[in-house]
């Protein structure tokens, strides 16, 4: 079975495996405001279901040990759009404030002397992760000349 063209696909929700549940819930809800619309908690079913205004976003899994690893195939970072380069920037201020691991010191252009970009930084088990703004950057050299950086490139 095929899809005709006229059939829209859009990303549902994105699931994550975590190493500590309660720990990435406190981050996860702090820097995107998340809502808790579900949750196990049965000692070996530890999850939690994540979103806004009913609208599931991301999926929390305790159910692995260890940290992100970028070198094996799977996800490479997972990114957030906001409004603007300011909401940007205030996401950083709670990111700094809960002592998150920045790849670069902030805003950096998705491209050469673009005028998208974001911050990039781990998560606590160190997923990597994005938070742009479609514009509003400053143009500037990007950290990785002639290749989209996605900050993590």
């Amino acid at each position: 079975m095929t899809l005709s063209s006229a059939t829209k696909l859009a990303t549902g929700h994105i699931g994550l495996n975590v190493t500590d549940l309660e720990r990435s819930l406190a981050f996860y809800g702090k820097v995107f405001d998340f809502q808790v619309m579900a949750e196990g908690k049965e000692s070996d079913r530890r999850w939690a279901f994540l979103g806004h205004d009913n609208q599931l976003l991301v999926t929390l899994w305790q159910q692995s040990e260890g940290t992100f690893s970028p070198e094996t195939p799977g996800l490479h970072h997972l990114s957030f759009q906001v409004d603007s380069i300011e909401d940007v920037n205030n996401k950083a201020e709670i990111l700094r404030g809960l002592g998150a691991e920045f790849t670069y010191d902030g805003v950096v252009p998705h491209g050469e002397n673009g005028t998208s970009g974001g911050i990039f930084f781990a998560d606590p088990d160190g997923t990597r992760l994005e938070i742009y703004a479609p514009s509003g950057a400053d143009p500037a050299a990007a950290p990785v000349a002639g290749a989209p950086t996605c900050g993590f490139f």
